[in-house]
């Protein structure tokens, strides 16, 4: 029986390293344990001596129960100038007590001599030393040959030299790490074979388990980590989402999902763990780590599945393998149908229909592809705001009543003598035949434009209080036109259990903010299905004069409503 493929993740060490990317310890213990939930077999937990905050994590580990991991705590051969029992990096890699232990030395000659300092002779010493003190320790001895494959180019005979004298030792894993990046795929095969032919000769190499560590500077780590285990590796080790110094580590999640969906192989954990989980686990990671999750990415992005070119939409809206080479749904994510001028009516029709409206008695599918063809030369975008898409249906259906209308608005930036920014915004809407006059402050424009609207509206729709943005992204559509250029205005807004986007097109910046921000308001009011709440007009008239007197208008105060109706 071929032996499994066993995954190994080293997103708290290796993926920690990338920059922006930084776990508390907190962060940490929820990381490890989403990973174990998700029944990763290995699990690097960091290097204890390198920093304090690994040393606590793995103090916090010991106490704590896990399913089906087992932790590996990570560092470096001994010093060149050290003996293994007084080296202080091995004796904090066995004062973690971890069931596991992962070592890296060096294959390189470059890096022995012109970065240790060591003789070609002193490293291996390094390596079989380092590993045996380890390993008579009790500990699972997983050995990483850093830069290897630039070592095995510059001196294959000593670079193999270093993984004998790793696996002599007591090393039950040796893993060959493309340290730079840089190794082109059909290299990579070639040196791997070559390796396993050349040491597994060895009747001492049966209870090796090969394995590869990929960096993904030339774009190659899921690929060159898929070709090493074709080859004959069979302990991968990767990052979730990626995640690593420089152009990142070979991802987790593609690995993860090629060999499960796409290959024969036995995979520890079985059959790819929790695959139905592995979206909400890329997603999850992400969010612990504070990086916006990548919408482009392989199998767990947001448009992995999705598909915009009307053609490809009408032949999904037929046959849905038709465009996408595996069921979303098999790793938690979902297909999406993109609106967008360059969908036609299938596209158009089929995600009205996912997001739960039927265009009979309202709009044909046709009509409303085209009228969106034509909204988006106008500088609209509905793939990046779906609710404002949802709108244009709702607002072609029979009955249609708009919950407000703007009828004007005001908006004031001033500053004097370098003081602080001052924003105020005042605006009218319309309400059942009701015009409300309201006025607000804001540290900017959009927001006191967006303080005053909510306040005018808040008289009537009270669910409107729990909105707020969370997002605003301006797009300049033609900027050849300099600062005449139309813009597009996109609005996340959240009302703390939904969110929801929103977007406006037009030369003036306020403008576009204001009509997302109206078409934000509108679909919560929709989507609650708030019923209108008219307040008593006493309470209002008790406030501010229910009419503008024949003096000139009254100074409002900000945030208070006025019926002018």
């Amino acid at each position: 029986m071929a032996e499994p493929v066993v995954l190994y993740d080293t997103t708290l060490r290796d993926g920690t390293q990338g920059e922006n990317i930084t776990l508390s310890l907190a962060d940490k213990l929820r990381v490890a344990r989403m990973l174990d939930e998700y029944g990763m077999p290995y699990i690097e937990g960091g290097w204890p001596g390198s920093n304090p905050k690994d040393i606590e994590f793995f103090a916090a580990a010991r106490t704590m129960t896990w399913r089906t991991a087992r932790l590996a705590a990570f560092g470096s051969t001994r010093h060149r100038s050290n003996r293994p029992e007084k080296d202080p990096n091995l004796h904090e890699l066995v004062a973690a007590e971890t069931p596991v232990v992962t070592i890296f030395g060096k294959s390189w000659l470059l890096h022995v001599v012109e970065v240790l300092g060591a003789t070609p002779a002193e490293n291996l010493d390094m390596v079989a030393e380092s590993v045996g003190f380890v390993a008579d320790r009790g500990r699972e001895v997983v050995y990483d040959a850093e830069h290897f494959f630039d070592g095995y180019a510059a001196d294959r005979d000593y670079a193999l030299a270093t993984l004998r004298a790793a696996r002599q030792a007591g090393a039950r894993s040796i893993v060959l790490c493309d340290t730079n990046g840089g190794t082109l795929t059909g290299e990579l095969v070639r040196v791997v074979r070559d390796t396993i032919d050349s040491l597994g000769a060895d009747p001492a190499s049966s209870a090796v388990r090969w394995g590869i560590h990929t960096h993904n500077d030339a774009e190659l780590a899921v690929a060159n980590s898929i070709a090493a285990v074709e080859a004959g590796v069979r302990h991968v080790q990767a990052t979730i989402n990626g995640y690593g110094e420089r152009c990142g580590n070979a991802n987790m999640v593609s690995i993860l999902a090629n060999l499960a969906l796409k290959t024969s192989l036995d995979l520890v954990p079985a059959g790819g763990g929790r695959l139905a989980d592995l979206t909400d686990l890329s997603r999850g990671v992400a969010e612990i780590a504070n990086v916006v999750p990548n919408d482009y990415q392989p199998y767990v992005g947001r448009s992995a599945f999705a598909h915009k070119g009307g053609v490809h939409g009408a032949a999904v809206a037929k046959v849905e393998r038709s465009y996408q080479h595996v069921d979303p749904t098999s790793v938690g994510n979902e297909g999406r149908l993109v609106v967008s001028e360059l969908g036609g009516r299938a596209n158009t029709q089929l995600r009205a229909e996912q997001l739960g409206h039927r265009l009979d008695g309202s709009i044909d599918a046709r009509e409303l592809s085209v009228l969106i063809k034509q909204l988006e030369a106008d500088g609209l975008a509905f793939e990046g705001a779906e609710a404002s898409f949802e709108l244009l249906i709702r607002r072609h259906a029979t009955g249609y009543e708009a919950p407000f209308r703007i009828v004007d608005f005001t908006v004031l930036v001033e500053q004097r003598d370098g003081q602080e920014l001052l924003a105020e915004a005042t605006v009218k809407v319309e309400v059942a035949g009701e015009v409300l006059h309201t006025a607000a402050d804001g540290n900017g424009p959009v927001n006191a434009l967006d303080t005053a609207l909510r306040k005018a509206l808040g008289a009537f729709y009270p669910e409107l209080d729990s909105v707020h943005l969370i997002d605003y992204k301006v797009r300049i559509i033609d900027g050849t036109a300099a600062t005449e250029a139309r813009t597009r205005v996109i609005i996340d807004s959240t009302d703390g259990s939904r969110t929801w986007s929103t977007m406006g097109s037009d030369t003036n910046i306020i403008a576009a903010s204001a009509a997302a921000l109206a078409d934000s308001l509108e679909y919560l009011i929709w989507k609650s299905g708030a019923e209108l709440r008219r307040r008593d007009e006493r309470h209002f008239t008790t406030q501010v004069p229910a009419r503008v007197p024949t003096g000139g208008p009254a100074p409002l105060t900000a945030g208070t409503p006025e019926v002018v109706s």
